[in-house]
């Protein structure tokens, strides 16, 4: 008898996730792939996420800084692509790994895209985006935050094209919002957190330091 987690990941074997993280971190000053979180370099976090959803393969496209950030993910179950237009813009990270993806034996029927830079993003919000998918029929499925729709995002294989015809710095906000009576919406506010500056970053440590001193407290008290 098949269980229903196996039911999942049989039904959802043909949905990809492109983690883009080939930015350049110039509002960071030092590559924010390597940035610790939870123990774990951002890259590592993300990728660790996305290998434990039900979304299968994981594509990684890195472009400034490999050499540094390629050791912190090569040990894991993922196909990385070097997008050497990263100075380009997103749109080339997001063509880089559509291109990796096309190449494949398998038939990929959808793809999630998401961020390094977004650490409140899960496996379980991955798993919903995909869920769905199935269950809204509609073939665009975006995280709704700050009023806005935008990634983590799935988007079906008829908008693959589109994807990757996207020039310069735009990604795939433009495509959502290209097709809003497309899309499924799904509630994601912690979303609206993203990692680009060194403030940011001692913020998402503060933030992460109180949550701790909360857990132990409960513990403590338990």
């Amino acid at each position: 008898m098949v269980s229903t987690t196996e039911q999942i990941e049989t039904e959802t074997s043909s949905i990809a996730i492109i983690i883009l993280a080939a930015g350049a971190s110039t509002r960071m000053g030092t590559p924010k792939q390597l940035l610790l979180y939870q123990g774990r370099s951002f890259v590592h976090h993300i990728a660790e996420i996305a290998i434990a959803s039900v979304c299968k393969p994981v594509v990684i496209v890195l472009g400034a800084n490999t050499e540094q950030i390629y050791p912190q993910i090569k040990q894991l179950p993922v196909q990385v692509v070097k997008n050497l237009d990263w100075a380009c813009g997103m749109s080339a990270s997001i063509k880089s790994g559509l291109e990796l993806l096309n190449n494949l034996p398998q038939k990929i029927e959808a793809v999630v895209i998401t961020l390094c830079d977004q650490p409140f993003v899960s496996t379980q919000i991955i798993n919903q985006l995909v869920d769905a998918y199935y269950s809204s029929q509609k073939p665009i499925i975006a995280c709704e935050y700050a009023g806005t729709l935008g990634v983590p995002a799935l988007f079906s294989q008829r908008f693959f094209s589109e994807l990757a015809a996207l020039q310069e710095t735009s990604g795939a906000k433009k495509v959502i919002n290209d097709n809003i009576n497309e899309v499924f919406s799904l509630q994601f506010p912690l979303g609206n957190i993203d990692i680009d500056t060194p403030k940011d970053y001692e913020q998402l440590l503060s933030i992460t330091r109180a949550t701790d001193e909360v857990q132990v407290k409960c513990k403590s008290l338990n």
